[in-house]
């Protein structure tokens, strides 16, 4: 049985991955191909810990988050349940909102770049996305979208999205040798960024 592939979202907060992997879920399920949709931090212990602590709930550092993303992570690889790597060696297709290049931008931003990549080798060696798709919305645009729905964490305020934003495109550079990535440019029209992201599912799978 061929391996599905393993398809990651990523872009700062605001920009629309989880309205684009719903259309791609659709896209790619209508032509036959099983997807599961899945994000981080997940839905797990690991996660709810983490959303805690980002939310202020719980105060700690951000090396603490960046270890506790670390954990929730490899058992989101691992898990016996819905480990990822099993469920890609079975066949299906995963769509993920954010994987370690998220890490590598957000704690990036507030310590060095380098100890955030470390942290998550194992991860790294142990599922590689078949492509990470980066939709790049300017953070003045995301800022006012967190706004508007209500809420925001500790990383959701224009300056540190603005950094976040500088760290993906260093983080881009850094492994432009080992990691694929394809930048779609955010459009106000919903409509023109699904079509962007479906040429590159297009080519990930040669239809």
């Amino acid at each position: 049985m061929a391996k599905g592939k393993f398809i990651v979202f990523e872009g700062i907060d605001g920009s629309g991955k989880s309205t684009q992997i719903k259309l791609l879920y659709k896209y790619l399920t209508l032509k036959g191909i099983p997807c599961y949709t899945t994000f981080e931090p997940t839905d797990s212990p690991f996660g709810s810990l983490i959303r805690q602590c980002l939310s202020g709930r719980i105060e700690t550092d951000d090396k603490t988050i960046a270890g506790l993303f670390v954990a929730d992570r490899l058992d989101h690889l691992y898990n016996a349940k819905c480990g990822l790597i099993e469920k890609i060696n079975s066949g299906v297709t995963v769509l993920c909102d954010r994987y370690y290049l998220s890490s590598y931008a957000y704690h990036g931003a507030f310590m060095d770049m380098n100890w955030v990549i470390d942290a998550n080798r194992l991860s790294a060696e142990a599922l590689k996305p078949d492509v990470n798709i980066f939709i790049d919305v300017a953070p003045e645009v995301t800022i006012e979208r967190i706004k508007a729905r209500g809420a925001s964490d500790r990383y959701e305020k224009l300056e540190s999205m603005k950094k976040i934003r500088q760290k993906y495109f260093e983080a881009f550079e850094l492994l432009k040798d080992t990691e694929r990535v394809e930048i779609v440019k955010g459009a106000d029209d919903i409509k023109v960024t699904e079509k962007r992201i479906r040429e590159v599912a297009d080519k990930i799978f040669g239809f």
